[in-house]
């Protein structure tokens, strides 16, 4: 088999998968003729597209205020405006709504009306990133399967928030000023459908707390993270994508059989303090180590299952690694040879 050796940064093939529902409109199909049902009053400063009744594009108009919005209306777009607050008035009749954008805005939390956003009974995407948030807004309609609130002020989440969102499968939370404090061991509480959980960019030390256990994709990338406790992964089996890039990880806080897992398919521990490859299972596919203190390689002690080089067992009980990425270290070309014996299905190692 030829693997191709990389001398520079290779840019990653495989990123920011999400295992949720599509984040898209669903363009529902609607008869011309079912439209006359429908009046087609229209804010003057937004669009209503003939052709997508249930559609109001208010994006990229200066609106410091959102206007009455009209009651057919299912998908709004109120991006790159300058609005303030989400009070009650301007959902009177829109009751069917099912996605709002209000990113990029100067939304604070003290100007979300209590109450406004519960009340929309249909909603399941709401996107209020970029904004000037300090706390996840409270209460939630209990119908939402994806909650954006990256790059906020965040540093508080009320307690019980999230207790009755079972329908959420996303919640974005990176890039904003979360500790260890603010998550408690029952933070994510009543999250049992939850597949993607992103805290990445906060200032976490430690590993949070209670992460539900249907979470498959788990993102801390740009905290301080030094300790991940041992076992941590037992509570959460179905994780498959582990993001911890750019912590304080070192070989003394990451115990033997953490990464054990068979569950992991990817699992990305870049800028970090590592000098030493930590073991995993036979099961990961990618494995990003670079830009840590890794000096050598040993393909023996590296590899998850003993293979002698003239076996040739079965798929199954091969490791099934087909991306390495070693650059950034101290090690030098070529790739040992027990490294290729071993890991037969690799395709790119970037060293």
């Amino acid at each position: 088999m030829t693997v191709k050796v990389y001398p520079s940064l290779l840019v990653l093939f495989l990123t920011n998968t999400v295992w949720t529902r599509n984040v898209r409109q669903v363009y529902d199909v609607m008869d011309p003729e079912d439209w006359s049902l429908f009046t087609f009053e229209c804010p003057q400063e937004c669009f209503c597209p003939p052709s997508f009744p249930n559609a109001l594009y208010c994006d990229n108009k200066g609106l410091k205020e959102i206007p009455a919005i009209p009651a057919r209306i299912w998908y709004l777009y109120l991006q790159n405006n300058l609005i303030e607050t989400i009070s009650e008035k301007p959902f009177v009749n829109a009751t069917h709504l099912k996605w709002i954008n209000l990113n990029k805005n100067k939304i604070t939390s003290n100007g979300i009306e209590e109450g406004v956003l519960s009340k929309l009974k249909h909603l399941l995407y709401l996107f209020l990133e970029d904004n000037e948030l300090e706390e996840v807004p409270a209460p939630l309609p209990t119908s939402l399967e994806q909650l954006r609130l990256a790059r906020n002020k965040i540093s508080k989440i009320p307690e019980g928030v999230f207790s009755s969102l079972e329908n959420l499968t996303m919640l974005d939370l990176h890039h904003n000023k979360l500790l260890d404090s603010a998550l408690q061991s029952d933070t994510f509480q009543g999250l049992n459908n939850l597949m993607q959980l992103n805290i990445a960019k906060n200032s976490l030390k430690k590993m949070p707390l209670s992460i539900p256990a249907n979470t498959m994709q788990l993102f801390l990338d740009n905290n301080s993270i030094e300790v991940i406790p041992e076992n941590y992964f037992s509570a959460i089996p179905k994780v498959t994508f582990l993001r911890l890039n750019y912590n304080k990880l070192s070989d003394d806080g990451i115990p033997p059989n953490v990464f054990n897992v068979s569950s992991i398919l990817d699992l990305q521990l870049s800028h970090n303090q590592l000098t030493k490859i930590p073991p995993f299972n036979a099961h990961l596919e990618h494995l990003h180590l670079d830009h840590n203190r890794i000096k050598s390689v040993n393909g023996t002690l590296m590899c998850p299952t003993s293979i002698a080089i003239e076996d040739h067992s079965s798929y199954g009980n091969m490791p099934r690694l087909r991306y390495l990425r070693l650059d950034g270290n101290e090690i030098q070309p070529p790739i040992p040879l027990d490294i290729m014996i071993c890991f037969r299905l690799l395709q790119a190692v970037v060293i």
